[in-house]
């Protein structure tokens, strides 16, 4: 066992403690357990299940990872689990359920920031990267690209998919898939323009911002149906990877993906210069 544990803290027998982990005071840590090499368990925290916690990963005090789903199909006895990747900060109070299906996982990727009070519900999976603001509601199967944002005291409809490098305005209600590169904002949530902000902080070049931009006029600005704004991308922007990414998205989406605001007055977004919503 490691040095590090409270002497408060109940390490259940087969947990593995990594080398340079610390468990806090009051913290339980059930039997199927690993907690890997430099990763900080704060106090009073409960990790229950099948629960991974990447190297140097934190887990904020009173937060309670890999419990039992709220599921109605969820079986007892069922065996499951919640990986976190390495790197990733869990802030205080966060809750993230373990799958329902046997020997699955809710996923959490590297490098997340996950702030206190949010939910994580069963089957999701979040990508490199993502942020989620304080209050967030991620109800189940769904999934959160790299580098996407959540704002605080949002929900998801279950089984939304949230695209890469996507940016979910604070309060909003989403009911339908967030296209990749994109800002979204509202009751229910529409898109508002594209998340410049969030891609030159990713480093993205200017050329590909423009092929975005444009990208995001024809699916958003044209009045063109979705299928045949997707065949305009095809012709009109065939050489951008962003481009070809944001169409496979799209065409992939069951839920169908977020559309623009009923009303035209507030479409921040088509220019390089708009600001974030939420």
């Amino acid at each position: 066992m490691a040095d590090g544990i409270h002497p408060t803290a109940v390490v259940e027998s087969g947990a593995r403690i990594g080398s340079g982990a610390t468990v806090g005071a009051y913290s339980i840590i059930g039997p199927d357990v690993t907690i890997d090499a430099g990763a900080g368990i704060r106090h009073h925290v409960v990790l229950e299940g099948a629960v991974v916690v990447g190297a140097r990963s934190k887990i904020g005090h009173g937060s309670v990872i890999g419990g039992v789903p709220q599921d109605l199909k969820w079986k007892d006895g069922t065996r499951s689990g919640v990986r976190v990747g390495e790197d990733t900060v869990i802030r205080e109070y966060v809750t993230i359920h373990r799958a329902t299906r046997p020997d699955g996982w809710t996923e959490i990727g590297r490098g997340c920031l996950v702030m206190s009070s949010s939910h994580v519900a069963h089957d999701c999976r979040l990508g490199d990267g993502v942020i989620v603001i304080n209050y967030a509601g991620i109800t189940g199967h769904c999934e959160i690209g790299d580098h996407a944002t959540i704002g605080g005291l949002t929900g998801l409809h279950p089984f939304t998919r949230v695209g890469e490098h996507a940016y979910v305005g604070g309060c909003s209600k989403v009911v339908a898939d967030v296209p990749p590169f994109m800002l979204v904002d509202g009751h229910p949530a529409t898109v508002r323009g594209l998340n410049v902000i969030g891609l030159r902080r990713a480093g993205m070049g200017t050329l590909e911002r423009r092929a975005l931009q444009s990208a995001y006029r024809i699916l958003y600005r044209s009045g063109l149906a979705p299928a045949s704004a997707v065949l305009r991308l095809r012709q009109e922007l065939p050489d951008s990877a962003t481009v070809l990414r944001l169409i496979d998205f799209i065409t992939a989406s069951r839920r169908g993906v977020c559309g623009p605001p009923r009303a035209t007055g507030d479409l921040a977004g088509d220019t390089e210069g708009e600001r974030v919503l939420g």
